[in-house]
């Protein structure tokens, strides 16, 4: 069993650093890979070094609003919407080697260097574990955010658990009268209570869009039933982490929801003395809105660190 989610404060004043990184300037752009087109938005000079964020399942690039601008100190900064979520286009198929081409798309298109970083949160580090794999020699590193990998069984448990999702019907999204009640049914996956309900509300906002008759959320209700992560013939996971061509760390949650405690026990016993992997206190799963600070600083450590080496 998982620990229960920790007992947080309902309502807390939004930080100074709320508004200070809605002030930070950025550029919403957009670019075509494959032919679909690619939002994304940037902080921070050219010519610095250069991140790309990757958001989980549903969610989108907004997700990181909180710590992009503080990372544009030191690095030129994208957040990108994959294809299927967020301001992207939807796709008849998804792949995770669509979605590292999409990546790297949008490294190029927002001029983040020659070595890129990639970070990428949850389902985002499926995709970089992916871009990592297969285009690590072109990278400065990856980082995953609250990603962990499944034991062999539980990957089987998994695979299942994918099979029978895909025989499942689309069910397209519900269609909200007004975006007030389109929002009052907004909810992070795994629930969390968030000290900051303004972080909150403010992803919430963002990941709707008007339809006809009303609201509904921005993602694809059938990226995940026409989705291969894995293309035949490919390593497991396990493997595609210990032999990538670039540095790699992780970031995890302190008391995450989202897998199991023995999914977590595995990926400590893959990475114990070989990969960092660093644990962000008094944070659940969408570790970012608990504490974006310190999940700023985690990332920047890492990649100034890497940047000596």
């Amino acid at each position: 069993m998982n620990p229960p989610a920790p007992e947080r404060p309902a309502v807390a004043p939004l930080p100074t650093w709320y508004q200070r990184a809605l002030d930070v300037p950025s550029e919403a752009c957009d670019v075509i890979v494959d032919g679909c087109t690619i939002h994304y938005v940037t902080w921070g000079e050219v010519g610095k070094p250069g991140i790309v964020l990757l958001h989980g399942s549903n969610a989108h690039l907004e997700w990181w609003r909180m710590v992009a601008p503080f990372l544009a100190d030191h690095f030129r900064v994208a957040a990108m919407d994959f294809s299927g979520a967020g301001d992207s286009g939807w796709r008849d198929a998804y792949s995770g080697a669509q979605f590292a081409r999409e990546v790297m798309g949008v490294a190029r298109a927002a001029e983040l260097g020659d070595k890129p970083y990639v970070v990428g949160h949850s389902f985002g580090g499926s995709v970089t574990l992916e871009t990592g794999y297969l285009f690590g020699a072109q990278l400065g590193g990856i980082i995953t955010l609250d990603f962990t990998i499944a034991s062999p069984a539980q990957a089987d448990e998994f695979a299942e658990f994918r099979r029978q999702r895909r025989a499942e019907p689309v069910r397209p999204t519900r269609v909200y009268a007004d975006r007030a009640a389109a929002l009052a049914r907004f909810r992070l996956m795994p629930e969390q209570t968030c000290q900051y309900p303004g972080i909150v509300e403010h992803v919430g906002q963002n990941g709707i869009r008007a339809v006809e008759g009303g609201w509904t959320w921005k993602f694809d209700p059938g990226m995940f039933k026409h989705l291969t992560m894995e293309a035949p013939g490919d390593p497991d996971r396990k493997t595609k982490l210990l032999n990538l061509a670039c540095p790699v760390a992780l970031i995890m949650a302190e008391q995450s929801l989202d897998y199991s405690q023995g999914s977590l026990a595995y990926t400590r016993e893959l990475t114990d003395g070989v990969i960092p992997m660093l644990t962000i206190p008094n944070t659940s799963h969408h570790l970012m809105f608990d504490e974006p600070l310190a999940v700023t600083t985690a990332i920047k450590s890492l990649l100034l660190a890497w940047q000596l080496n």
